[in-house]
């Protein structure tokens, strides 16, 4: 296998989806439907998969509570019992075993305890062993805006520059607050920057004191995407902010993680040509339905 071939994908759901109450007592958030191209209704974690999938990406693990787990395994391990699937459309027929098709390259993973998004990810190490992989959010999904899906982009970029790659997009200064962001030197302008610092929900001052990118707008910066592509090496940074229990707002975070991995390999970001949809937000959830499908 070639150092930097790029075969698994992971994807954290874990989360309880506290934003999302009180369907999410009821419905895991990355269960939760969005209408595709083709008018079929799929739960969100099925087009994240199937993004990944199209990127060439050959195994992908999920990561989720204990008490999910035969959720996650009914959607994607069993088919439906003969009678409902004899009321399917042929259609919806052929989806279904297309549903099982995917599924034998799905291994379900477990999250004993909740203890933040950076130990989501640890929880994959084993899985992922010493190889590269796409790191995914369980609650965004993505349409390109070029033939090569959002997926496909990043894996070309780490292909090139074999070190780990983040995703990024512009945002105003006032959405600061919802997302990562990073600062650094373009190496094409536009394109492809050599990040030289990452920061989690930077306040607007921080951000314009640290965080400026040359040639954007004083009210403009390079925020996370969300999708990663990860050298093996972040899991020695989680591990030791696990053994330490360095928390950060009680939980065991990626990004200090991330700038670790940065200062030690370095790092690229990569600004997506493509659009990224938050299903994890009501008011971003009903614009995602409205938006995904018109595309």
């Amino acid at each position: 296998m070639q150092k930097n071939q790029v075969r698994k994908a992971v994807i954290p759901v874990a989360g309880f989806g506290t934003r999302l109450f009180p369907a999410t007592k009821v419905v895991k958030k990355e269960l939760f439907p969005i209408i595709d191209q083709d008018g079929r209704a799929k739960p969100v974690i099925i087009a994240i998969i199937e993004e990944a999938i199209s990127a060439g990406i050959a195994e992908v693990a999920i990561v989720v509570q204990p008490d999910d787990k035969e959720i996650f395994e009914d959607l994607l391990k069993n088919p439906p019992k003969k009678e409902l699937l004899d009321k399917l459309s042929p259609q919806n027929q052929e989806y279904s075993r297309y549903l099982e098709d995917l599924g034998g390259r799905i291994t379900i993973l477990l999250q004993e305890e909740q203890l933040g998004y950076g130990h989501a990810v640890f929880c994959a190490k084993d899985w992922v062993q010493d190889e590269p992989f796409l790191l995914m959010l369980g609650d965004h999904i993505y349409a390109s805006d070029i033939d090569k899906s959002c997926a496909s982009q990043l894996i070309e970029v780490y292909e090139q520059v074999n070190q780990s790659v983040v995703s990024l997009t512009t945002k105003p200064a006032e959405l600061l607050h919802t997302s990562g962001c990073v600062t650094g030197v373009w190496q094409d302008i536009n394109s492809i920057l050599e990040v030289t610092q990452l920061y989690e929900k930077p306040t607007i001052e921080y951000a314009q004191q640290h965080l400026r990118v040359e040639g954007m707008s004083e009210n403009e910066f390079l925020c996370i995407f969300g999708l990663y592509l990860l050298t093996p090496k972040i899991f020695d940074f989680l591990a030791e902010h696990i053994n330490k229990n360095f928390r950060e707002r009680g939980e065991f975070q990626l990004t200090s993680c991330l700038e670790e991995l940065r200062q030690e390999e370095g790092m690229t970001g990569y600004v997506v040509k493509g659009k990224c949809f938050d299903t994890g937000l009501p008011d971003a959830y009903r614009q995602t339905m409205i938006d995904f499908r018109k595309l």
